[in-house]
């Protein structure tokens, strides 16, 4: 497909696009709830991480998400070139950021937090802000270090004790905070993920979030993945191993109708970012992600396929 030929769709488009209406199965022994549970199709919501756009204003960042159909915005913290999160709090404020957004029909998705040798707070710098702002839901990191196989479970039982604090300070902000896997880090493989679940002592206000990008470049299932974190699972990349623009979905060799697919098995009901790392100029971005944002709705048709 040629980006070039792809027009951004309108929000009302976009939404019919990726939602099915619901379908009334007439089983027996089903209420009309019910019914209508079992008929509803899996809807895929499209978040835009603000860091994609790094360099540009955070309204103009909002009027480009729009623009592309997007639904809800993931507001980042200052990473590389990107201020967006602690330009908002100190320009916008909580009253500003809902205007904005309200301005633009978009929703307030998540807020990226993590920690940085520039930005060595993360989420306690902004809890007071985001609790302000609505709440919702915080992507960090976990834990930088190397963990043998047999040291696993203990080491996520300390990751979780650290973590308290900032689990009740997420009880406070009424956030649920998401864990994103990494290289080379304490959430890094699938049998992290499952340690992860398993240990979890506060699954209404911890989960994860599934970059499969860095389950690729270990040769990890990114199905077997999302499957194992189920319910925990808050936030998803739509990212796969490749370089630069080959980042985002449509674009590399990856097929995301397997995710899209397991995604729709557990019932996820999360935003999908779109996503690359990379500082690119703001139109090559906006062709890029037309042709991700389409490819994603095409792969979406898929799910329910017979």
């Amino acid at each position: 497909m040629n980006p070039t030929t792809i027009r951004p769709l309108g929000r009302r488009q976009f939404i019919r696009t990726t939602a099915i209406p619901l379908v009334a199965l007439a089983l027996p022994g089903l209420s009309g709830a019910a019914r209508a549970a079992q008929g509803a199709a899996w809807r895929m919501r499209l978040t835009l991480s603000s860091v994609m756009f790094a360099e540009l204003p955070f309204e103009e960042v909002c009027e480009r998400a729009a623009k592309l159909g997007f639904e809800a915005i993931d507001i980042w913290c200052p990473f590389d070139r990107c201020k967006h999160l602690s330009d908002v709090a100190t320009r916008l404020g909580p009253d500003g950021l809902k205007q904005v957004l309200a301005t633009h029909k978009l929703t307030l998705g998540s807020f990226t937090t993590y920690c940085t040798p520039s930005e060595a707070v993360g989420f306690p710098a902004y809890a007071d802000f985001i609790g302000k702002s609505g709440g919702g839901l915080v992507v960090r990191e976990s834990q930088y270090i190397q963990v043998k196989p047999e040291d696993l479970t203990a080491k996520m039982r300390e990751f979780f004790e650290k973590l308290k604090p900032q689990i009740e300070l997420a009880a406070q902000a009424k956030v649920r905070l998401a864990i994103e896997n990494h290289g080379g880090a304490l959430l890094g493989t699938a049998d992290s993920f499952k340690a992860f679940v398993d240990l979890n002592p506060a699954p209404e206000h911890v989960g994860v979030g599934v970059a499969p990008y860095h389950l690729q470049d270990i040769k990890a299932s990114v199905e077997e993945v999302i499957r194992t974190a189920g319910s925990q699972l808050l936030f998803f990349y739509a990212w796969q191993k490749a370089g630069g623009i080959n980042q985002l979905p449509g674009h590399g060799p990856a097929d995301f109708v397997p995710w899209l697919k397991a995604l729709a098995t557990i019932k996820y009901q999360g935003c999908i970012s779109p996503f690359m790392h990379g500082n690119m100029k703001p139109e090559d971005m906006t062709t890029g992600l037309t042709k991700a944002c389409a490819y994603l709705q095409e792969c979406r048709a898929k799910v329910d396929a017979p």
